[in-house]
């Protein structure tokens, strides 16, 4: 077989563009984009990803990778492996925005501790809520239909020459990504509203208990009281929160499938 110029380049085609989606999907997705996994594992992932995917790609331009051209694919597929992986990120840091909510409400929002996948301080409850989250995605396969997802916008959003291609990506859909923020905050009201609900009863029956006897110390007794009882709620909310976690990843795996045409 005679190896020419065209051969080379369209090999190297073949496995370039889907990398850039696939690495920039690796690179900020929940588990894997975490800053606990080397840079080195999550490439080397990406290219085993690329060439196991390569081959199933029905069409890809066959372009100069030092062109001008070149720059338009390479931005496109960075942007959508970027997006898609944001929508994964809304969906576990959820728990994370409803345990700080939790907290604040409890008291115990000074109670925090340095997050290793963000590098971030976050409240402590916050932190396991994140650990459940995590422990359920690996456990029920998460990851894998993650990934089985973000394969499937080879064929809803092909790679090609044009930003946004006539019967794939729009501009309508970037809007409905963005959007999604907005379910972030109202799902994870959602699962703090019982232990908010909860700790809003016991601070009114202290205001009423401070106007019925000024010489308590509320503010002395009230705090204690509200941490034991919003932690003892949280304890028993734990028991519906395997039903709340399957209703959310049905609700981001659905969008996601939904927005890819699946």
């Amino acid at each position: 077989m005679e190896i020419t110029d065209e051969v080379i380049l369209g090999w190297i085609s073949r496995h370039l563009w889907p990398l850039f989606r696939i690495a920039s999907f690796f690179m900020i997705i929940p588990i894997i984009g975490t800053q606990l996994v080397p840079a080195r594992i999550r490439l080397g992932l990406a290219l085993l990803t690329t060439i196991l995917v390569a081959p199933l790609i029905e069409e890809i331009p066959v372009i100069d990778p030092l062109s001008l051209s070149a720059v338009s694919i390479l931005l496109q597929q960075v942007f959508i492996g970027s997006m898609l992986g944001f929508m994964f990120i809304l969906f576990v840091q959820l728990f994370a925005v409803a345990g700080q909510i939790i907290a604040m409400q409890m008291g115990l929002g000074f109670a925090s501790m340095v997050d290793p996948t963000n590098g971030v301080s976050v409240p402590v409850l916050s932190q396991i809520f994140l650990i459940c989250v995590t422990l359920l995605f690996l456990a029920t396969n998460g990851h894998l239909v993650m990934i089985e997802v973000f394969i499937e916008s080879f064929r809803a959003w092909p790679i090609s020459e044009t930003f946004f291609t006539v019967d794939g990506f729009s501009p309508e859909m970037i809007w409905l990504m963005i959007h999604r923020i907005s379910w972030l905050f109202a799902s994870a009201l959602l699962v703090a509203l019982p232990v908010i609900t909860s700790v809003l009863v016991i601070n009114i029956s202290f205001g009423i208990m401070s106007r019925a006897s000024p010489q308590m110390n509320v503010f002395a007794l009230g705090f204690p009281i509200s941490q034991l009882f919003g932690m003892l709620i949280i304890w028993v909310g734990f028991v519906g929160f395997l039903p709340q976690y399957h209703r959310f990843t049905g609700e981001v795996f659905v969008f996601m499938r939904t927005l890819l045409g699946a």
